[in-house]
């Protein structure tokens, strides 16, 4: 019975006086796949070194190192009574008036949205604050899903623009994490405009008279 080594270091570690041997050459392979330790560096990549797809606990250090927590303050999902044409509102008998005051819960981040907000502590924490530097911060954050960039408005404030609608994590993280960059002394806010429901110029990708809702300042909002 012939037993060929395993490629690799099983290979090149045996030597060739015992290659025939299939007893050796048996006890070297099983040997290699009990201690090999590949698919551990393998899996710690995945978990833990790579951001991109660390899960779990690996995620969790990646956000000590760059100063960011799990848990997040985020707006409760509750509707509210208002016209149809604008984003989440309902009719009468439906849901309650607005009363002033934002229904909000904190919970532990999701794995996804935790890595989202990894993502933009690490580069707050590189980042010069320039108008160049923070739409790269934008362009690479939310890659293909439509127009987003910074506006300089004066007066020491400055709006990060999004041309389509965030999810509610997306918008907790760059409104009340902390982690959103902005440079000293400077007022960011976040402004969201859902093109395909707000009235506006055709240029512009938005909708004529009877097939938007006007913008309101509830879609302006402070990022801390």
């Amino acid at each position: 019975m012939t037993v060929d080594p395993k490629p690799g270091l099983v290979a090149r570690t045996l030597i060739s006086q015992y290659a025939n041997s299939p007893t050796l050459v048996q006890l070297i392979n099983n040997m290699d796949d009990y201690i090999n330790p590949d698919a551990d560096f393998d899996a710690f990549y995945d978990f833990v070194w790579n951001v991109e797809t660390a899960r779990g606990f690996g995620l969790d250090i990646w956000g000590r190192i760059v100063d960011i927590g799990r848990m997040l303050t985020v707006p409760g999902d509750v509707s509210y009574l208002g016209f149809d044409e604008a984003i989440s509102w309902r009719p009468f008998n439906q849901a309650p008036f607005f009363a002033g005051v934002q229904a909000t819960q904190t919970y532990r981040l999701a794995d996804d949205a935790y890595r989202k907000l990894i993502l933009v502590k690490a580069l707050a924490n590189i980042s010069d604050c320039t108008s160049a530097s923070l739409n790269r911060l934008l362009s690479n954050l939310f890659a293909g899903r439509g127009r987003c960039y910074v506006s300089d408005t004066g007066n020491m404030e400055f709006r990060y623009v999004f041309e389509f609608a965030l999810a509610p994590h997306e918008l907790a993280i760059l409104t009340q994490s902390g982690a959103i960059p902005k440079p000293a002394a400077v007022q960011a806010n976040v402004l969201q405009v859902d093109l395909p429901t707000t009235f506006g110029f055709r240029e512009a990708l938005m909708q004529p008279f009877g097939s938007g809702a006007f913008f309101t300042s509830s879609g302006l909002i402070h990022a801390s």
